[in-house]
């Protein structure tokens, strides 16, 4: 399969106000985005952009669940990271995001 770089503008893409952990939070989950929009990208092979300006916010419990549950969930090992260009002008959540991963990561547990 061939890679094949892929945008995803949260705001236009799902909506502008994502919340909730699981999909019985709500319909803008973060279990939602993971599972219709990101792993589907990330099949692709490519590299994924995530566009997070224009959204109202994201609580913390959306972004665990939609990137750490790349890893405990959806079997996506710590490269991911090298695969997402997340694009905001918020640089706490990048590191939301990588500390999602990261902590996710069964061998970090201790560290």
């Amino acid at each position: 399969m061939m890679a094949e770089d892929t945008t995803i503008d949260v705001a236009n893409e799902f909506n502008r106000w994502p919340a909730g952990r699981f999909r019985r939070d709500g319909r803008y989950s973060g279990e939602r985005f993971r599972e219709e929009l990101l792993v589907p990208a990330l099949k692709k092979q490519g590299t994924v952009t995530i566009e997070m300006d224009g959204a109202a916010g994201y609580g913390p419990s959306f972004l665990e669940e939609a990137f750490g549950g790349l890893i405990r969930k959806e079997g996506f090992g710590k490269n991911v990271l090298s695969r997402l260009n997340i694009e905001t002008n918020r640089n706490n959540r990048k590191m939301l995001i990588r500390e999602a991963i990261q902590n996710a990561i069964p061998e970090a547990v201790g560290n």
